[in-house]
């Protein structure tokens, strides 16, 4: 058994992120399933400081996020494992940019467009109904059935903000350069998430097509 253990939710785009940059550095994991209507074992994990996944045990150490815009578990996977090249110096500015805007701006549509999917697909209707709780309580009443109905909106404004990333990519293989960064892998995860068992197509956007394939590939050395 490897030492290294993911605590995922497994369609998460976050947790998809962070599988992909520790595949890509060569590093042995195992994941771990948790429940969306019980994260008692990351409570427990966390000493009662976090709820959320992903969640990273090595050895003895367990890594999450200290906050909602931190990158501590990336982060320490390119220490651990990349040897610096999730986060490389040369790009640290230009990563403290893209990265909020993946979280915020890019993700905040397509995890709706994952979610009419993902929620009544939740076999457990207790699960279930604790996931609509909680996505009503943010998001306001009947959201996702608001959000179905918006479905090609939210696909369009979705193909909007990708743009630019699309423009990135016109001269390079991945968004920075000739190797992958972990801005293309959190922009990985979020897609897997979009497409995740088929509940979407990519954004139609020529260049996001390719650079997808190209990142769920690639492997260092």
């Amino acid at each position: 058994m490897s030492s290294v253990r993911l605590f995922q939710i497994p369609h998460s785009p976050f947790c998809l992120a962070i599988a992909q940059a520790l595949e890509a550095c060569g590093a042995s994991f195992e994941r771990v399933n948790v429940s969306n209507g019980n994260r008692a074992r990351i409570i427990e994990l966390t000493g009662g400081r976090s709820y959320e996944v992903p969640v990273l045990t090595h050895g003895g150490r367990v890594v999450f996020e200290s906050a909602a815009d931190s990158q501590d578990i990336a982060r320490y996977v390119d220490q651990a494992f990349g040897a610096g090249r999730l986060f490389p110096d040369r790009w640290e500015g230009l990563q403290s940019l893209l990265l909020p805007h993946l979280e915020n701006e890019v993700e905040g549509v397509t995890f709706r467009l994952a979610d009419i999917h993902y929620v009544p697909g939740i076999a457990d209707p207790v699960e279930r109904l604790m996931v609509v709780r909680h996505k009503e309580r943010k998001f306001g009443r009947n959201c996702l059935d608001q959000w179905r109905q918006d479905r090609d909106a939210l696909m369009t404004e979705a193909t909007r903000r990708l743009a630019p990333y699309d423009t990135l990519l016109k001269h390079t293989p991945f968004l920075t350069g000739d190797v992958p960064v972990y801005a293309d892998f959190l922009l990985h995860g979020i897609l897997s998430n979009l497409t995740f068992q088929d509940w979407n197509p990519l954004p139609p956007l020529p260049r996001i097509s390719s650079w997808f394939a190209r990142t769920g590939s690639f492997r260092h050395g």
